[in-house]
């Protein structure tokens, strides 16, 4: 059973401080020691930064929790934290964040001042909880493309992660929609990327010329108009399963710098669904996943 605790004399503010006695998570931690508080009362007061751990203002649900660990809870209702567009939290400890961001947001500015990325507003996400945070890019999303994506809280915590990427990153995959009808059930395929002068890439028809990139695929379903792939990356090159997709005939709908001619969902049908990585301090395996987006489904009803 976890313990209420009082704060000594002169605490300033409406504080109520709890001592952790069992493993668990954030959350159902609050829950039980707040039980007078609704399930949403209580999500709100993690939400709005009003809940630290041993002194540091935490607002992950699912942060673990260990015996011996003080929580403590704001009871006055503080600003609001800067809401968040195009983007939503999947998971956040001290080291890591992981988003699930949508179709239409750039991952981190193209040069505009002022333009609205990921990178910004989780810049202005962890600066709410200390002014001195930051956070740093480990990878990117195309604007168009939706899902996944892993941000760093520390340079050195970056470094690692680039530094060792293929090994310390288990498992990527993606759903693309394609155009037309994959005949093969799955496959490989395996080329060597370059950029023209356009910034466009393209396979070089030259072994050995360029960025060695492998990209391998399964159909999830299939009709005469559209096929729905499960892709996995053995490489990360920029664009590689645009490019990969056109190689194989069947450019990824709404893609027409790669080819596509249909926009019929209204937006690139590339969706990065699940991301697992070794955590750049504590070494356990990580894994997330998210839905295909209904719309990517969408299309087989419709052309049937």
């Amino acid at each position: 059973m976890n313990r209420k605790t009082s704060k000594p004399a002169g605490h300033n503010g409406p504080t109520k401080a709890f001592t952790v006695r069992t493993e668990g998570e954030l959350l159902p931690f609050l829950r039980e020691m707040l039980s007078h508080q609704g399930r949403n009362a209580v999500k709100s007061i993690l939400a709005r930064g009003q809940v630290s751990v041993d002194g540091r203002v935490e607002t992950a649900y699912n942060l673990p929790l260990r015996p011996g660990q003080t929580v403590e809870v704001n009871m006055k209702k503080t600003a609001p934290p800067p809401r968040l567009f195009g983007l939503s939290i999947v998971y956040e400890d001290d080291d890591v964040i992981v988003v699930h961001k949508e179709a239409g947001l750039l991952s981190i500015s193209a040069g505009q001042d002022g333009e609205l990325t990921a990178y910004r507003q989780l810049m202005e996400h962890v600066r709410a909880q200390h002014p001195k945070n930051r956070i740093f890019i480990v990878h990117r999303l195309d604007r168009d493309t939706s899902g996944l994506m892993l941000f760093a809280k520390s340079e050195s915590v970056q470094q690692t992660l680039q530094n060792n990427w293929r090994d310390m990153v288990k498992e990527r995959v993606y759903v693309a929609l394609v155009e037309g009808q994959v005949k093969q059930k799955e496959g490989v395929i395996e080329s060597w990327l370059k950029e023209n002068r356009a910034m466009k890439m393209y396979s070089s028809p030259r072994p050995g010329d360029g960025q060695h990139a492998v990209t391998r695929y399964k159909v999830l379903h299939t009709d005469r108009n559209f096929s729905l792939l499960e892709v996995r990356l053995e490489t990360g090159r920029k664009n590689q399963i645009r490019v990969h997709m056109q190689d194989l005939g069947h450019p990824i709908v709404g893609d027409k710098k790669y080819g596509a001619r249909s926009r019929a969902i209204g937006r690139l049908g590339l969706h990065a669904r699940v991301l697992a990585f070794a955590h750049p301090v504590s070494g356990e395996t990580m894994r997330f996943q998210t839905p295909v987006p209904s719309l990517f489904y969408k299309v087989f009803n419709s052309a049937e």
